[in-house]
């Protein structure tokens, strides 16, 4: 059992990690952006993808328990409650890292039209 566990554990990190590289190649392939900001948002998506991950196998784990009865369902409630809230919140947080992404987006794919005719004149 307990092995079954652990693989399933080694898993969710090994597909968190590609998440992660998926994530660092979007980063990327944004032209413009400062590299220090680059590594914040990934730190910051690593971050978020991790704590929730966390609280997700801590609400599980809690939420088994909580079957046993009565008791354990009042005792379990509040910690339930507080592992989804960290799930919210690290939800919340990628989705504002994909508006600033976005925001940078917009920023670097604008044409600024004195630009290209100074380019054409040469």
């Amino acid at each position: 059992m307990t092995n079954i566990r652990l693989d399933k554990l080694i898993e969710k990190y090994e597909k968190s990690k590609l998440r992660v590289g998926d994530f660092a190649d979007l980063l990327e392939s944004i032209d413009g952006l400062n590299e220090k900001k680059k590594l914040l948002w990934q730190e910051i998506y690593q971050n978020a993808i991790l704590d929730r991950e966390n609280a997700s196998m801590l609400f599980t784990d809690a939420f088994k328990q909580m079957q046993m009865g009565t008791t354990e369902h009042v005792t379990l409630g509040p910690i339930l409650s507080k592992y989804l809230e960290r799930m919210c919140k690290s939800n919340e947080q990628i989705l504002k890292l994909t508006e600033l992404i976005s925001k940078s987006e917009d920023r670097s794919s604008k044409i600024d039209p004195d630009e290209i005719f100074s380019e054409i004149k040469g």
